[in-house]
């Protein structure tokens, strides 16, 4: 009798067969985080949010904001930025939402314990976190864009009544929608990078929020020079400098839509290197 000669190639075939590629891996995590109804509901209300504060913003403008400008009477140019004004004014109360939801997006995994489960098809860790950031990302910019557009609608519609417009060709109107829609997506992103870093959805907000919503207030209570130069570089004061800066005028301190925005990555990339840090040194 002659023996076979044992097949050498099967171990190798299961072992390339059990590696997840990377475009699995953003598979996977579009269908987590689209499962997910913390998500669903983040969104409509980051979308809500918006469409309620444009309403209540041109309403108040249409109506003399309590004996300020009439917009009517205001020349052409900056009756396009009250309508801009109103249009982004939600972004205020959506970066919150869209922190919140940054960090359940990983909080979540580790309450569940389906961490361990992404960590062992992905055993070198930082893909997964890398799936993670950019699904999220991605899906809370096209969130964002449509929500500040539905806001400009809205917006559009009200200041309609009293003869005043704002062209969403005009780079002046459009960019500004945009940059909002960036800034949602940027913090969603540094909240998911925290979350990772503290592994508690607890713990995750309230840090985040304190970041955005407490630090720039401590500093801005602190009678010193420093504080006061500070708060240009804090994560919420530049990242609605990104683009209320083209709103409200230009000033002696803005430092621009592309300074602002290297602030912000800035934060989101501490963020993540910390997170991808602890990510690969700690067990699941």
């Amino acid at each position: 009798m002659t023996a076979l000669a044992p097949d050498r190639t099967v171990a190798p075939q299961r072992a390339s067969a059990g590696r997840l590629a990377f475009g699995g891996v953003l598979r996977s995590e579009w269908i987590k985080l689209r499962s997910l109804r913390s998500t669903v509901w983040s969104y409509l209300i980051v979308i809500a949010i918006s469409i309620g504060m444009a309403f209540l913003m041109s309403l108040s403008m249409v109506n003399g904001m309590n004996g300020g400008m009439d917009p009517a009477s205001a020349p052409a140019e900056q009756q396009a930025q009250f309508v801009l004004q109103s249009s982004v004014f939600g972004v205020y109360f959506g970066q919150l939402v869209a922190a919140v939801l940054g960090v359940l997006v990983i909080s979540g995994e580790y309450t569940t314990g389906m961490i361990r489960s992404t960590l062992t098809a992905v055993p070198t860790r930082l893909p997964a976190l890398a799936g993670k950031t950019a699904v999220l990302f991605a899906a809370t910019f096209v969130v964002g864009v449509v929500a500040n557009l539905a806001a400009y609608a809205v917006s559009s519609i009200v200041f309609a009544g009293i003869d005043v417009s704002a062209s969403l060709a005009d780079p002046a109107v459009f960019l500004p929608i945009l940059g909002g829609a960036l800034y949602l997506a940027l913090v969603a992103v540094f909240a998911l990078g925290v979350g990772t870093m503290l592994r508690s959805s607890a713990g995750g907000i309230a840090a985040v929020l304190g970041i955005i919503l407490l630090l720039p207030t401590v500093l801005a209570m602190i009678p010193a020079e420093w504080a006061a130069d500070l708060v240009p570089y804090l994560l919420s004061s530049a990242g609605m400098a990104m683009f209320t800066s083209a709103t409200a005028g230009p000033s002696g301190d803005d430092f621009g839509f592309w300074i602002n925005l290297l602030i912000v990555l800035g934060w989101v990339a501490a963020s993540l290197i910390g997170a991808s840090l602890l990510l690969k040194r700690r067990d699941a």
